[in-house]
Order: C-alpha cells, then sequence, then structure tokens
C-alpha cells in the first residue's frame, strides 16, 4: 500500500468535503417529521404486540 504525506492526505480531505452536498432546511425539517411519525407508528405497534403477548401468557399461566 502506498504511503501518503500529511500535505497530501490534507489535500484529499479537502477534496472530498468540497464533494459534500448538504441538505436544504426544508429537507431536514421533513426527513425529521417522517422519523418522529416512523418512530411513534413502531411504538404503538410495539405497544399492541406487547398487550397481546401479555395477555396470551396471561391466560396461558392463570388458564392451567
Amino acid at each position: 500500500m502506498a504511503k501518503t504525506s500529511p500535505v497530501e492526505f490534507v489535500q484529499q480531505v479537502r477534496e472530498e468535503a468540497r464533494k459534500i452536498s448538504w441538505p436544504s432546511r426544508k429537507e431536514v425539517m421533513i426527513s425529521t417529521v417522517m422519523v418522529m411519525i416512523m418512530v411513534a407508528m413502531a411504538s404503538v405497534f410495539f405497544l399492541i404486540v406487547d398487550a397481546i403477548l401479555k395477555w396470551g401468557i396471561d391466560n396461558l399461566l392463570l388458564g392451567l
């Protein structure tokens, strides 16, 4: 593997940094809202699954 000098490394880092495309404020807000919605939906889903499993286990153990 070829070794890179520190100066060359810094130049390469700066070149790569120029390629970064940052999202707009609107894109960040939309993504944030979508993540919050998905977290809420996952929370409700797992709440329901947990309640069903608890009900089933309670009936199985108390039904014996």
